[in-house]
């Protein structure tokens, strides 16, 4: 049975998450150190202990979600789970660096300072209050798009995650943002609310962070992954390290295409979807996409455990 492996994004993260896994397994927790000493603090303890707030920023998020997905994967290889299990695999925005770094594209110290860099450039790309992100539920992409075009006014405001086919976020600027969720109400949206977001990411305001990024990713070394990664902004499957380089540059500012991505996947006779790491966000999404999918999650060590029996079996 084909099965791809899916790494999830911001918005997942909770205090406590991955701490069964480092303490179930050595390999888990050898992660986390390696986190730790690659940006030279205990984020691990941030993830453990710490606020949430404090952990929901964008700087924070960004790494500790990687590290969590990288633990979850280390737990399924100890109990004899390799990537090579899986056909895919993809990633929701972050989760692309969690992907590639699970394929040996990108070295766990390397995806976590890459991640860092690209939660600060983002956070520093618009200044607090002058951007903003809604979930627009219950229109189609397309229906989206025409929402955004008549309240950009000339501002910035544009389709950000096409997450399923009732689920499109916008991004842009934040009084543009604002409008667009008055006209998708009008336009029959069951839904369209402001999400508590810091920043508004995947649209044209993110530019100065696209530039940063280009320059960090210039100067980290990339494999070509064990496993070809389904990439956000083009939704097909990428292994040239070069390409992947470049996608993850464009992917800053262009949209997450997580329904065309899924499609792509189950196109190519993919039946099974793991989620690995911090939540079931991304699982909830790929069912509605389609509904016959198996799914499964890896995000705590009894996780891990009854993962690999079905996947060994």
């Amino acid at each position: 049975m084909s099965r791809a492996f899916i790494f999830p994004g911001q918005g997942a993260q909770t205090i406590g998450m991955g701490r069964d896994l480092a303490e179930a397994y050595p390999e888990a927790r050898a992660v986390f150190d390696e986190v730790d000493a690659a940006l030279g603090e205990k984020l691990s303890d941030l993830i453990w202990e710490g606020d949430i707030a404090d952990l929901t920023l964008t700087a924070n998020a960004q790494p500790a979600l990687m590290a969590t997905s990288l633990a979850a994967m280390r737990a399924l290889e100890a109990e004899g789970v390799a990537i090579s299990a899986a056909s895919y695999v993809a990633g929701h925005s972050l989760g692309e660096y969690s992907a590639l770094t699970a394929a040996g594209a990108l070295s766990v110290g390397d995806a976590a300072k890459l991640l860092r860099a690209r939660g600060e450039a983002m956070q520093a790309a618009v200044p607090v209050g002058e951007g903003a992100m809604a979930a627009i539920l219950g229109l189609d992409l397309a229906a989206v798009r025409d929402v955004a075009e008549k309240a950009a006014q000339g501002e910035v405001c544009a389709a950000a995650n096409d997450n399923d086919p009732g689920q499109v976020v916008i991004s842009g600027a934040k009084a543009a943002v604002e409008r667009a969720v008055d006209i998708a109400k009008e336009a029959g949206a069951r839904r369209a609310l402001l999400l508590p977001v810091s920043a508004p990411f995947h649209c044209a305001l993110m530019e100065p962070a696209a530039e940063k990024m280009a320059q960090a990713l210039s100067e980290t070394d990339i494999n070509t992954p064990a496993v070809p990664l389904v990439a956000n902004v083009v939704a097909e499957a990428v292994d040239d390290p070069a390409v992947i380089r470049s996608l993850l540059v464009d992917q800053i500012c262009g949209s997450v295409r997580w329904r065309e991505s899924v499609e792509w996947m189950v196109a190519k006779d993919l039946t099974e979807f793991w989620e690995i790491g911090a939540g079931k966000a991304l699982s909830g999404m790929v069912k509605r996409i389609h509904r016959g999918a198996v799914l499964g999650n890896v995000g705590t060590a009894a996780d891990a455990k009854a993962a690999a029996e079905k996947l060994n079996g």
